[in-house]
């Protein structure tokens, strides 16, 4: 029987990239974004492999209605939080609303994601190896930049909240670990990054396949690492 991964923030550049390399390698997918319509068109490259959800990911109410609807297809032995986003701003510029987005957005996801996976994944049995969740951090998280206050805490969060929830897991099985990227070549990035940085970018299928292999029987003995994926930067 194949296993079960579910992907938040799947239409993304990086999300879409973590859905093929899943799907690819025969995993059977939800694919989770907050747009019907993109999710539903990524899920269509996918004929019976992946399966399409929404919600909005920043809301505990919303993921745990969606985790209840996960339930009713199967116990997923993958999760990956790829959801995130960037917001400028330096410390003293930083409205309230600007840094409550930003821990939401990139900060909240995970952690209503992991606590939701959590509860299932370290009561259901597994015959090879436990289940994985893996999140996505950021380089700024490391080596601070003026200008990504907000963004650079949120993403500092997400790594530590990969290592506690990866010492609460161990005795279970569950492995947790999270991925640092530098930048990542998407359609994004392409329009509001100079183009020399760009040159440094990391492919999103890179990284997928880095994360692939953390949600893999091959990686039964990591967990709460971050692992820094910068390529040339």
């Amino acid at each position: 029987m194949t296993d079960l991964a579910v992907i938040m923030g799947a239409t993304g550049g990086l999300g879409s990239a973590i859905v093929d390399a899943f799907a690819s390698r025969g995993d059977r997918v939800i694919a989770v974004a907050r747009s019907r319509a993109e999710v539903s068109q990524l899920a269509s490259k996918y004929p019976g492999g992946v399966t399409g959800d929404t919600a909005d990911l920043t809301s505990r109410l919303a993921v745990d209605d969606l985790w209840e609807r996960i339930d009713r297809v199967g116990s997923p032995r993958w999760l990956v939080n790829a959801t995130g986003g960037y917001r400028a701003g330096k410390v003293v510029d930083t409205t309230p609303d600007d840094f409550t987005f930003m821990m939401d957005l990139n900060l909240g996801t995970a952690w209503w994601s992991c606590r939701a996976a959590a509860r299932r994944m370290q009561s259901v049995p597994t015959t090879s190896g436990g289940g994985c969740i893996v999140n996505v951090s950021s380089r700024t998280a490391w080596v601070a930049e003026p200008g990504a206050a907000a963004y650079a805490v949120a993403k500092a969060g997400v790594i530590k909240l990969t290592e506690v929830l990866a010492a609460e897991l161990k005795a279970s099985g569950v492995r947790v670990n999270v991925i640092v990227p530098a930048i990542i070549d998407t359609a994004v990035n392409r329009q509001a990054l100079p183009e020399k940085l760009m040159q440094k970018a990391v492919a999103p299928a890179e990284i997928a396949a880095v994360i692939a292999y953390l949600c893999s029987d091959a990686a039964l003995a990591i967990t709460g690492a971050a692992i820094p994926v910068y390529g040339k930067y």
